[in-house]
């Protein structure tokens, strides 16, 4: 089970990051700003994966 949603967390990442990566390019963010975004935007869709997975969980016990 745990293979598989890390598996699906890395793909999840992988989208969102590509996603950040175009709308930091289309409003042309310095590199500053931009690093920011992807902090914020990685921490936010970890603490999402995360409590999905400890929901996951519970529902499995």
């Amino acid at each position: 089970m745990i293979i598989i949603f890390l598996f699906y967390a890395l793909i999840i990442l992988f989208i969102f990051n590509t996603m950040t990566e175009k709308f930091c390019a289309k409003l042309e963010m310095n590199a500053k700003k931009q690093a920011n975004v992807f902090r914020v935007t990685n921490i936010m869709i970890l603490i999402l994966l995360v409590s999905s997975y400890v929901s996951v969980l519970n529902v499995m016990m």
